[in-house]
């Protein structure tokens, strides 16, 4: 849907078509980095690679089941990303990409996507953490808000509710948010992963911020890394719980392990990151 003067109505339109990206030459793909101030958000540079990586195997039968990415450089909303995939393997079970997204010449951001075909096996998992239900939850645009130092809230594609609101308080390295996206995505099993690993970026270096209490407007986050693992086909049209932990940080280096639940119960995803928090200068 637009608006009368042609513009996108929302800000989940607004990424979905930034998810449509060029391919100007086989396995080169150009993204468009979208209107924006300051650094660009990581998770939206790692929601372009999962397709562009998708694209290049073709074959829908095969899922993304895990990626593992690391942050080389600050991207910027001026110049377009330019996606280049090689691929390294194309099995009877598993099929790997590697993705690297330049701009301006520059590698900012590279990761290793692997797509398996569906089978059966062993099966386990630990159970959810209990968890009020995300109606009547606060949002968490509207608490961050309200920290020292904070921009207005802002309308994002997706919507989290907090569980655990934020706090300059010291509280433990555990966080627990809802999230699902704000309307209604494609039904292409590529774009509904893509946005998992665009909102698994979110929220999680706070978790390893909180034993310290330190405000919103002194620290500086900046994530290094990021690892996803898709357990079972994902969609976010509905709540998800995202819970996170941060057993270990050192040398300002914090580490937190994530993982994504459906309303009732299955484990969807696990997710690792570790990210630098700093004091601002």
């Amino acid at each position: 849907m637009t608006a009368e003067d042609g513009s996108l109505e929302s800000p989940l339109e607004q990424l979905v078509q930034l998810l449509d990206l060029e391919e100007p030459e086989p396995d080169h793909f150009v993204g468009d980095p979208g209107e924006g101030e300051g650094r660009l958000f990581g998770g939206m540079v790692a929601a372009q690679c999962v397709v562009a990586a998708g694209r290049s195997v073709g074959d829908p039968a095969r899922r993304l089941h895990s990626l593992h990415a690391y942050f080389l450089r600050t991207g910027h909303h001026e110049s377009p990303l330019h996606l280049e995939v090689v691929r390294v393997r194309d099995g009877r079970s598993f099929t790997t990409r590697h993705v690297t997204a330049r701009q301006d010449g520059e590698a900012i951001f590279n990761v290793t996507a692997s797509f398996c075909l569906a089978e059966q096996g062993i099966a386990h998992q630990d159970p959810m953490p209990e968890a009020p239900p995300p109606e009547g939850l606060p949002d968490w645009e509207d608490e961050r808000a309200k920290l020292p130092g904070s921009l207005p809230p802002m309308q994002s594609p997706i919507e989290l509710r907090m569980v655990d609101p934020w706090t300059n308080e010291r509280s433990p390295a555990r966080q627990r948010s809802w999230m699902r996206v704000r309307g209604r995505l494609p039904e292409d099993p590529l774009v509904h992963a893509a946005m998992l690993v665009y909102a698994t970026d979110r929220t999680l270096l706070g978790t390893a911020a909180r034993p310290h209490g330190i405000p919103w407007d002194q620290r500086m986050n900046l994530s290094l890394d990021h690892a996803v693992w898709i357990h079972h086909p994902v969609r976010l049209d509905d709540w998800l719980l995202y819970a996170s932990e941060s057993p270990v940080a050192h040398g300002a280096h914090g580490l937190v392990l994530g993982a994504v639940f459906t309303r009732d119960g299955r484990r969807l995803a696990s997710v690792a990151q570790e990210g630098l928090i700093r004091l601002r200068r």
